[in-house]
This record gives structure tokens, sequence and C-alpha cells, in this order.
């Protein structure tokens, strides 16, 4: 049975439901609608038309702002916007994973804060706010969770390659190193931490250990950036 308060989300989201079953389905996994015996369809749907809109919003709002960018610049920036890693640690950072509804089993495997499942869930919200407000309060959405900071957001795409740079200039030595890996073959997790001249910096977690690095990548150069007392 779904029972789930979305008083505190709905704040967040700044946007009221008129119908908040939409919200239910937005935040069905298919595990839990496989278990459950009730008829319950997943956010696959929901998840397929946020994915739409997402990209079509992006394209126009990245068309309006940047006049000047080819358009392979543009299909790198908005790439960069609306990866994985992007809208997970959107969604994360707003606690989206505590009103997912999961199977027992993805449960105990950490599905509540997956980062596949987590991406899912910010288009899975997304078309459930565009079905239950239209495009305009679609719009909003995407404006105030993911159009903001953009030059932040678009280092992601390619920051192995922006840290390497920046650490061979200043005659340094970059180094990504294992950590751990844990979880079935088909389900992995790799944690990698950036070392940059020995010392260690950033750390992060993927289902690829390129992804990991590349999270760890993004995350040494915030700091690198940001962190006055920081110096190679």
């Amino acid at each position: 049975m779904r029972n789930k308060d979305y008083k505190d989300l709905e704040k967040i989201l700044e946007y009221r439901f008129k119908d908040r079953g939409h919200l239910d389905t937005a935040f069905t996994h298919k595990s839990y609608a496989n278990e459950c015996k009730e008829d319950i369809i997943s956010y696959e749907r929901y998840e397929f038309l946020g994915d739409a809109i997402l990209e079509f919003v992006v394209s126009k709002e990245l068309f309006k702002e940047y006049p000047e960018k080819t358009e392979g610049e543009l299909t790198k920036l908005r790439a960069s916007l609306v990866c994985e890693y992007t809208l997970s640690q959107i969604t994360k950072e707003y606690d989206f994973g505590k009103y997912l509804y999961l199977s027992h089993g993805e449960e105990l495997t950490g599905g509540m804060n997956r980062p596949s499942i987590l991406c899912d869930l910010f288009e899975s919200v997304l078309g459930a706010i565009y079905l239950d407000g239209g495009l305009e309060e679609a719009e909003k959405y995407i404006k105030k969770f993911l159009l903001t900071d953009i030059e932040h957001k678009s280092i992601f795409y390619d920051a192995k390659t922006i840290l390497q740079e920046y650490v061979q200039s200043e005659g340094g030595k970059l180094e990504y190193k294992l950590i751990s890996s844990e979880g079935p073959e088909h389900n992995r997790t790799y944690t990698v931490v950036a070392y940059v001249n020995g010392t260690r910096y950033e750390e992060g977690t993927g289902q690829t250990k390129k992804m990991a690095e590349q999270v760890a990548a993004h995350k040494t150069i915030i700091k690198l950036n940001f962190d006055d007392s920081v110096s190679l």
C-alpha cells in the first residue's frame, strides 16, 4: 500500500500536485511493481516522457543562452547536463530516494542511493509534473534544479581531461587508485581516489571504473577551484 507524505517534497519542488497519484507512480521502481500483488505500474513510462521533455527544454534553453556556440559545443554541453551523474547528484541532494517504492531485495542492496535509479527519478518526477501541470511547470522544474550553475555542471563531461591538463601544466602528476569494488558482477560499484603529486584529493563512485574516475576528477576540480588553501 503506497501512502507516502509528499508535502515536504512539494515545497522543495515549488509545485503542488492536483493528483498526487502521479508522484506515487513517479517513485515506484519496477522491482516494487513486480513484487507487489496489487495492479501497480512503475515509473518507466514517466521516465520515458521526462527524458524527452528534458532533452527538448535543455536544448531550447542552451540554444537561447549561448548563441555563439556551435552545434557540437551545444551537444557536448547538453550531454554534460543531462548525464547520470549530474541528475543523480541533484536528486540525492534533495533526498528523492526516501520516497522510493522498492522491492525488499532492492532496498537491501542500496537501491535508494544507486546513481542510475536516482537519475531515473529526476526524469520520472519531471514526467509527473508535466502530466499534472503541463509544459510550463515542467520547464520551471528543469530551470530550478538543472539550469543553474551551468558552468560548473558542464565541467563533468571533460573532468578527467581538464584535471590532467591542469596538473601537467603545473608540472605535477595525477593518479587514480581503486580503493574498493563491491556488489555482484552485473551490478558492481567502484570507488576510486584521485591523487595529485601523491596527495589524496577527492574520491568518486560509479558503476564503472571510468565513471568513478570521472566523478573523482570533477570533485577534485571543484576543490581546487573553490578552496584557496589548496595548492599543488
